[in-house]
């Protein structure tokens, strides 16, 4: 069990992280890029130095959303199997449990529901 949490972790990680360089300019023009931005600026300019900073920020909100959404939704979908099959079973045995059992499964599901309002509330603040 642990070990198919790690790789679905770890899938995730690797995605994000794959997704998040792909949009990222080739080495080259990255290197160009740098060198007539430090070519053009003193070395004390402050507006410069704050927009760098700006951009570092911006890269690690699309992981941290990434990381946001994947972990609730394995949470998600771990909650939802034990619980629905608890509740298959019970509703098996009595069948007027299943309006008592049901309900949590859906609460279950509202996981990945918070995942996604986290991740939202990073991309946009």
């Amino acid at each position: 069990m642990n070990k198919k949490v790690f790789s679905i972790v770890a899938a995730l990680l690797l995605v994000s992280v794959a997704g998040l360089f792909a949009q990222a300019a080739s080495p080259v023009e990255q290197d160009s890029a740098q060198e007539a931005v430090v070519a053009a600026t003193p070395a004390q300019d402050v507006p410069a130095q704050a927009e760098n900073a700006k951009a570092d920020a911006g890269s690690i909100k699309f992981i941290a959303a990434a990381i946001a959404v994947g972990l609730a939704c394995i949470a998600g979908g771990m909650a939802v199997g034990k619980i629905g099959s608890a509740a298959m079973g019970a509703m098996s045995e009595n069948a007027e449990l299943s309006g008592k059992a049901l309900p949590f499964v859906g609460l279950a599901e509202g996981i990945c529901l918070w995942g996604f309002l986290v991740a939202l509330l990073i991309i946009i603040l």
